[in-house]
Parts: structure tokens; sequence; C-alpha cells
């Protein structure tokens, strides 16, 4: 698992304890669908089913990180900014935020710089991984898109 991967889980893992629920009720509708076999209803069942795994993908692919994010600064005890340092994110999820893993994450996400220039590079990763969790279906605020 890539230092990506570790991060990506660790913010949407939050999610997932609401995610059993979201997948639950997609499984609860086809059940009573068909108990009211309808001439209509029963092609909309017969796609409920189809679709249940997509909307499980939905459901997680709507995860707002600020809260989990917020919360696990708060969990941590220490005064973190996650919204503006790559350092501070990665150690409110609980990782090792060296430069070695800084290293490895912006390999993963295809920095071309210097990675030398650890100022630089921990800016373009913070910018880097805010588009990936939201490619990857994180809800993440416009202002940390840019």
């Amino acid at each position: 698992m890539g230092i990506f991967d570790k991060i990506k889980h660790a913010i949407f893992g939050e999610a997932k304890a609401a995610e059993p629920i979201a997948s639950g009720a997609p499984k609860t509708q086809p059940a009573p669908a068909p108990a009211s076999p309808s001439a209509a209803p029963s092609p909309a069942p017969a796609a409920s089913p189809a679709q249940s795994k997509p909307a499980t993908a939905t459901a997680s692919a709507n995860v707002d990180i600020v809260p989990i994010l917020d919360a696990a600064v708060k969990k941590s005890g220490q005064k973190l900014d996650w919204r503006h340092s790559i350092v501070d994110l990665m150690k409110a999820v609980g990782m090792d935020a060296s430069m070695a893993e800084r290293k490895e994450l912006a390999a993963e996400l295809g920095y071309t710089g210097d990675t030398g220039d650890s100022a630089k590079m921990n800016m373009w990763l913070h910018k880097a991984l805010m588009r990936r969790l939201s490619e990857n279906g994180g809800k993440v605020p416009a202002d940390l898109l840019d």
C-alpha cells in the first residue's frame, strides 16, 4: 500500500462507519420491491441490485474530508494546520511525516521538481493530495483545490 493509499484510507476509513448503513439501505430496498411484484416495479428492482454496488461507491465518493480531518486534529491534541501543511495533515491522520515519506508520496503523485527544495515540494504535495482526494471521492473545499 502506497503513501497516498494510506492517507486515503486514514481519511475515508473514518467515513466507513456510515458506509454500511448506506450500503444496507439499497439492500433493504430491493427486498421490499420484489414483495410488491407489479409489472412496472419488477424491472426497477432488477436494476436496483445491479446499482447497489455503484451506489455504495457513490456513497463513499461523497466523503467530506473537512470534519474528518478537523476531528483528527482535535484527537491528536496538537496544533496542526492540515489545510495548509502536508506535514500537519500527515500527522493528523497518524502517519510518519518524515522527508523520506513525503519524497515517496511526491514520487507516487508524479512530482517532477527538486525534492531537495522541501518547501516547494511540500506546497505542491498538499495541492496534489487535495486534488487526488477529490478525484477519489473526497469532498474537498474549492479553496484547497486551486
